[in-house]
């Protein structure tokens, strides 16, 4: 229980449940319900219809009632992408109302626009509640995705991510000529130096908050998939694991990027199956195709193929490697990783 709850007497709530990595969230407009069965077809793991930016105001209510119906629909089809929506800022009794009429079963998730401080964040989780017990769904089925636009927002990256159990999707967006390039004042470039320290500090407070998957955005050039895939790695290497899209073209690029390589799991694979062959000889770590490992690598190769349904202990027989592999060593002093 949290010392908050200790104070107050209140029960801690039940924990927000699982929930999996997304590699691809592509934005669709709210108005173009009709193009969903093409984002299933892209293959993206979720998509957001989107009821802000891409909705103009005399749209918005029949937009709305789009969106409501294509979420309950898709309560009735769980086969497809998970459905998200990006409602507008909460800042009124009409954007109440629109959070009321889409949150409902087949929801995945909320994405909340012009997200300021943590302050927005627990306005939007109390909401969802409410939204959650009028609808007879547990406790934090409904997850939010607070987007850091502002300058505020992003330096308070990690009070943001921390503010709701219900945040797992979070990171920074950057795309070119977007909110973020006009609060933060930065020249957008397509090789990203002049964000990447903004991508990378934001990803750590957003680890450290405890939100699992962080996702990055967006590239908006669509017809550049060589650049794109460069933005995504980059976005991968530091550490996210997926990114937001606008286009549908995008969606095979970013799934492949932020999908391991067959020969990554199988390297996973051989690595566990050296470690444990030396520890069962009672050392604590070997070497491994030329490198010192030891059960702090074990944990990373563990926990990459429990990610993508491998065995937990060296993924599926296909992956297992030859015992060769490692030579078992006495256990060095672990330096901090």
């Amino acid at each position: 229980m949290s010392s908050e709850s200790r104070a107050s007497g209140r029960a801690e709530p039940p924990p927000a449940p699982a929930r999996p990595p997304l590699r691809s969230l592509l934005f669709v407009p709210g108005t173009r319900t009709d193009r969903l069965p093409k984002a299933r077809a892209a293959g993206a793991d979720a998509v957001i219809l989107d009821l802000e930016d891409a909705v103009p105001h005399d749209g918005k209510a029949s937009a709305r009632d789009q969106v409501a119906e294509a979420v309950a629909r898709a309560a009735e089809d769980p086969g497809g992408p998970r459905l998200f929506v990006r409602v507008n800022p909460l800042d009124g009794w009409a954007a109440a109302e629109e959070l009321r009429a889409v949150a409902r079963p087949g929801l995945s998730g909320i994405v909340l626009p012009k997200v300021d401080g943590a302050h927005d964040v627990r306005n939007a989780d109390r909401l969802l509640g409410w939204c959650e017990r009028e609808r007879g769904l547990p406790p934090g089925t409904i997850a939010l995705v607070p987007l850091l636009e502002t300058a505020r927002g992003l330096r308070d990256a990690h009070d943001c991510a921390a503010a709701a159990d219900r945040v797992a999707y979070l990171g920074a967006i950057t795309g070119e000529g977007g909110d973020v390039e006009r609060a933060v004042g930065y020249r957008w470039s397509p090789r990203g130096t002049e964000t990447h320290a903004l991508r990378s500090r934001v990803l750590l407070d957003v680890r450290a908050a405890g939100a699992p998957h962080p996702v990055a955005g967006l590239w908006t050039r669509i017809g550049d998939l060589e650049a794109l895939r460069s933005f995504a790695e980059q976005n991968r290497s530091l550490g996210y694991t997926g990114m937001m899209a606008i286009h549908p073209s995008h969606v095979p690029v970013i799934n492949d990027v932020f999908s391991p390589h067959p020969d990554e799991l199988a390297r996973a694979a051989r690595l566990m199956a050296a470690l444990e062959e030396a520890q069962a000889r009672g050392a604590g770590a070997a070497t491994f195709e030329g490198a010192m490992v030891d059960e702090a690598m074990a944990a990373t190769a563990r926990l990459l193929l429990e990610r993508h349904g491998c065995a937990a202990r060296g993924g599926p027989e296909r992956l297992r490697a030859p015992q060769e592999h490692g030579e078992a060593l006495e256990p060095p002093a672990t330096a901090a990783r």
